[in-house]
């Protein structure tokens, strides 16, 4: 009986080993698709204008996974080998500390959480089982990680000065890249305000008041209530700024939107969205909207997602940046990916030339392209932080 007993346990601690090895990158594969693998047919003159100007990507999720960025994947979307042959010079790695189970985009609650198992599954220190400032803290400290591991091919970047120093270095080595990180919902100071400091002092530079759902700092496009500021938030935004951290709108409530953009003194930027005009959903941003952001001086990153767009290929991706373009000028639009963020993307980011060729027959010019694949984007960072 003794040994049957052994025997069973032996076997299902194998069995749960297997699981922890196997089950992470299953789970990774089946949400962070990519419809047309590399490599992609790019024109001749997109491939040129991709090899000459810095691309800015406002938003990934690819610290949520539990793989190592500086091996090139053969699942997700995002890595540091990839995002150097995509010629991609800037990626903001962006924190998930909660997500709702049965998230969708029109009403979602917090009483429940994906990421808690997430961590379980994928061996996060205990400190973050119960503690999203924690969750948040452990992601910035893989991205450091990698940086420390990269031999100088991977730089985070946490200041205006730091980021000049670092395209400096770029333009003589091309062959490197670049992160800084941001966090999805404010839900992530488990409620104190002081855990700004925390999070800036771990090199977060952008935090969004909401993600899927409301919280104590304002209202989620897809939260119940889907409120305002909160007096907590418009303190929260007093304080970002005073840290110089971009407050990004990306999943606001319309009317936490309106607050925000009320009392901003600084660039505000919506790292991943769509636009109502190509693609009307709760998530999408109206005309009015974007007019707001860029009157702040700030950016519309697009994001590449089916919901964002309404559509499965670059030429989505133009229409919606056409649009902002159209309505409130080319130097407010940027890209927003969304890329590893439990999406289904067109291409992955080695597939970027792609879109340029989409911009360019969409009727942009070369320096509008630079613009809005990179430019703007710096230009905020440079401005901002």
């Amino acid at each position: 009986m003794r040994k049957t007993l052994y025997w069973i346990a032996a076997i299902l601690a194998a069995a749960l080993a297997c699981a922890f090895i196997w089950l992470p990158g299953y789970v990774e594969n089946s949400m962070n698709g990519v419809l047309h693998k590399p490599p992609y047919q790019i024109s001749a003159r997109a491939r040129d204008l991709e090899s000459r100007i810095p691309i800015v990507d406002l938003h990934a999720d690819s610290l949520l996974w539990s793989r190592d960025l500086l091996v090139r994947g053969t699942r997700g979307q995002v890595d540091i080998p990839r995002l150097i042959e995509g010629h991609v010079a800037l990626q903001a790695f962006t924190v998930v500390t909660k997500t709702p189970r049965g998230l969708n985009f029109q009403r979602n609650t917090a009483g429940s959480d994906n990421i808690t198992l997430l961590s379980f599954v994928e061996r996060w220190p205990p400190a973050t089982w119960s503690s999203l400032t924690e969750r948040a803290l452990y992601q910035a400290s893989r991205l450091r990680d990698v940086a420390s591991r990269s031999h100088g091919k991977f730089t985070i970047v946490r200041s205006a000065a730091g980021l000049r120093a670092y395209l400096d270095r770029r333009r003589a080595d091309p062959a490197i890249t670049a992160g800084f990180l941001g966090i999805e919902g404010a839900h992530a100071l488990d409620g104190d305000l002081a855990n700004i400091d925390r999070l800036y002092d771990a090199g977060v530079r952008m935090m969004a008041p909401t993600h899927f759902f409301d919280n104590d700092i304002g209202g989620s496009s897809a939260g119940v209530d889907k409120t305002g500021l909160t007096g907590k938030g418009r303190e929260m935004v007093r304080r970002m700024e005073a840290r110089h951290m971009l407050v990004d709108l990306a999943h606001a409530a319309p009317r936490t939107i309106d607050d925000v953009l009320a009392i901003a003194t600084r660039p505000v930027i919506v790292s991943h969205t769509g636009v109502k005009a190509t693609c009307d959903n709760s998530r999408n941003l109206s005309d009015a909207q974007l007019r707001g952001v860029a009157h702040t001086g700030g950016v519309i990153g697009i994001a590449y997602f089916d919901v964002a767009v309404c559509g499965t290929d670059a030429s989505a991706i133009a229409r919606a940046i056409r649009h902002t373009a159209d309505t409130v000028g080319v130097d407010a639009v940027a890209l927003g990916s969304d890329f590893d963020g439990a999406v289904v993307a067109p291409f992955d980011t080695t597939g970027l030339g792609l879109l340029i060729d989409a911009l360019f027959q969409a009727g942009f010019s070369e320096d509008d392209i630079a613009k809005i694949m990179g430019g703007n984007a710096l230009r905020v960072l440079l401005s901002s932080l």
